[in-house]
Parts: structure tokens; C-alpha cells; sequence
């Protein structure tokens, strides 16, 4: 028996492994769901401060207008 290791793209491709498991042609060793990384912790200091401020009041400027507009 030889042990290979697969990167699966794809829930139908998940699917197809546990049926070959159920049906005893090969054995999944290792379930194993990787922690995805928040946003904020892959990103922090990507962007230079300076920006990073400039950008933050684009942003609050941009919520004050559009909470305070009238229909």
C-alpha cells in the first residue's frame, strides 16, 4: 500500500473520498480542517499607516453620508 497526499478543491471531491472510504477501497487518515486566518491578523501592517488613516476617514466620511441623506 502506498500513502500519497491530496489537496481537495472541492466538497463534491470530499464526497467522492467518503464514499471510496465507506465502500473499503481507501482509508482517510487524517480529517483535518486548518483554521482559516482572520482578515484583519493576515493583513495587519500590509499598508502604510499614512494610507491606512487616509483611507479610515474616507470610510467614516462615506458612512456620515450615506446615513444622512434623505430619500
Amino acid at each position: 500500500m502506498e500513502t500519497v497526499l491530496i489537496q481537495i478543491n472541492s466538497n463534491k471531491a470530499y464526497k467522492l473520498l467518503e464514499d471510496l472510504e465507506d465502500l473499503n477501497i481507501i482509508k482517510v487518515l487524517k480529517k483535518s480542517i486548518q483554521p482559516q486566518q482572520k482578515l484583519s491578523e493576515k493583513y495587519a501592517g500590509k499598508l502604510p499607516s499614512d494610507i491606512a488613516d487616509e483611507l479610515q476617514n474616507f470610510v467614516n466620511e462615506s458612512r456620515n453620508e450615506w446615513n444622512s441623506r434623505s430619500i
